[in-house]
């Protein structure tokens, strides 16, 4: 009853089955019926999330006041914004997919390498906040027996057999909605948004009227002042952080045609992401900051892990707020981590692997990587995963704005997207300026990630500058280097009268 099918299951005259399936072909006027509403929801259901919560504090333990924070936030939204609507633009226009849009600048067998890097990214997020809505369950099991479900660690998993039970029961959960398709998301979203945003303004209420105020966190001044600890440092940490702001959904500026090809039209999805995504994240960052703080208060420390918090709440609060946090991790995790890998992997042999399959691969993945060894071992979460990802997604969103905007002039010949004889064949279906764009963009940020990541100890000051900026550099590099390479007369007017 969910799973609408986008598009006709029937092969289009002159179609290649090897880039076609009825997931990635063109969605039809009787499947675009997103409204403004359904966006809005979709990026308030992403938006209230673990990682969420957590990234005002990270940004306050680097020596922010809790407001310069929510502004580095707010305004890193506000950036991402403008790629996520253009790009946006193109789905809702063409009615295509992500992988499908790639075609264009890489070529239709080159379009798979970008695809599948979004894919492996969104991979490592799954497996994450699967990990999260996994230990949530287990505080539930916990709390409502007194600790019946506590365990030793199993050998080899390095969690006890509980945490493992929690954990795969949250990941089957996410397969219902992967076997019955895109439109259960959506109505999951629409469900979910407002109670999402209820239960994070009753944590706040909570908390303020438990501690009295929000405490002195809330009214510690900057770092970054005079006689403070970083005294003048401020814009040596906020260029690098309002990077790994924007870096935070850099992979939905890819993918978000993804959705935006079932909008009604091309309001729809700019109103509903604008109202969606940039006030409601600094809203619930404020939410994660405020709280945290009101927690020194409660507690007599600082509680940052919203499940540990949760924990600590106790009797049927607990419950209910931990019901919520499973609840958020699944609404992001469907939208933002399973649509984009389901599809990028589908794109690799269309014939063999559906949405659905796609989407059973990426949870086999969230499985193998042991998300929870991955958050043990790894350092440097601002810095080294946000920017260093954004590093990589930047070139790719510039390349393909390039292409659509100032190349083709939002023109395209559909079919010839599904052709491997057709105009974006290019050689052997490789567009050679697209990979050596790709390139380009990426490598000025190598230097400054391999340091960043403890590759090696020391790079050229101008490296570590740039890689403040990695998006940045990344955007404007792939693109201006896509548009010297691409730049041919007539491509637009062709595919206008196509």
């Amino acid at each position: 009853m969910f799973d609408k099918s986008p598009a006709p299951a029937t092969l289009p005259e002159g179609a290649d089955p090897a880039l076609w399936n009825a997931d990635l072909a063109a969605t039809d006027e009787a499947a675009r019926n997103w409204d403004w509403s359904a966006f809005a929801a979709l990026w308030v259901g992403m938006v209230v999330c673990v990682p969420t919560y957590l990234l005002a504090g990270s940004l306050v333990s680097e020596g922010m006041a809790w407001w310069q924070a929510i502004l580095t936030i707010l305004l890193g939204n506000l950036i991402v914004l403008v790629p996520m609507t253009l790009i946006g633009y193109a789905g809702a226009k063409q009615g295509i997919p992500f992988p499908v849009l790639l075609r264009s600048s890489f070529g239709t067998v080159g379009a798979k390498i970008p695809a599948l890097a979004r894919g492996l990214v969104a991979c490592g997020w799954f497996g994450i906040n699967t990990w999260v809505g996994g230990s949530a369950i287990y505080v539930i099991f916990n709390n409502l027996s007194d600790g019946a479900f506590s365990g030793d660690p199993l050998p080899f998993l390095g969690i006890s057999i509980w945490q493992t039970v929690g954990f795969l029961l949250f990941w089957v959960l996410h397969l219902w909605f992967i076997r019955h398709g895109t439109e259960s998301i959506r109505r999951l979203e629409m469900l979910a948004a407002p109670f999402l945003l209820a239960m994070g303004l009753a944590l706040l209420a909570w908390a303020y009227v438990q501690a009295g105020g929000f405490g002195e966190m809330l009214k510690a001044p900057s770092q970054f002042v005079a006689g403070g600890a970083r005294e003048g440092q401020f814009w040596l940490v906020f260029f690098p952080s309002l990077t790994a702001m924007v870096g935070f959904w850099a992979t939905m500026a890819l993918n978000i045609p993804d959705f935006t090809r079932f909008a009604k039209s091309q309001r729809a999805q700019m109103l509903g992401q604008a109202i969606g995504l940039p006030l409601p994240m600094a809203l619930f960052a404020f939410i994660g900051v405020a709280v945290t703080s009101a927690t020194v208060s409660i507690y007599g420390e600082a509680i940052w892990d919203p499940v540990q918090l949760a924990g600590r709440m106790g009797g049927g609060t607990t419950v209910i707020a931990l019901a919520a946090l499973v609840l958020a991790t699944l609404t992001t995790n469907l939208a933002a981590n399973v649509v984009a890998p389901a599809n990028g992997f589908s794109n690799l042999a269309p014939q063999k692997i559906s949405f659905r399959t796609g989407g059973y691969i990426t949870a086999g993945i969230g499985i193998a990587i042991f998300p929870w060894k991955l958050l043990e071992t790894a350092g440097g979460y601002l810095f080294t995963w946000l920017v260093g990802y954004s590093a990589l997604l930047g070139p790719i969103a510039g390349i393909m704005m390039a292409d659509y905007f100032l190349v083709r002039r939002t023109n395209l010949s559909v079919p010839d997207l599904y052709k491997s004889d057709g105009a974006y064949s290019y050689a052997g279906g490789w567009n050679r300026a697209g990979i050596a764009a790709l390139v380009i963009g990426i490598l000025p940020n190598l230097p400054g990630f391999a340091h960043a990541a403890g590759f090696v100890d020391s790079v050229p000051a101008i490296f570590k500058d740039i890689y403040s900026y990695a998006w940045f550099v990344g955007l404007f590099v792939g693109g201006g280097i896509y548009l010297v390479l691409q730049r041919q007369p007539g491509i637009a007017a062709a595919e206008a009268e196509a």
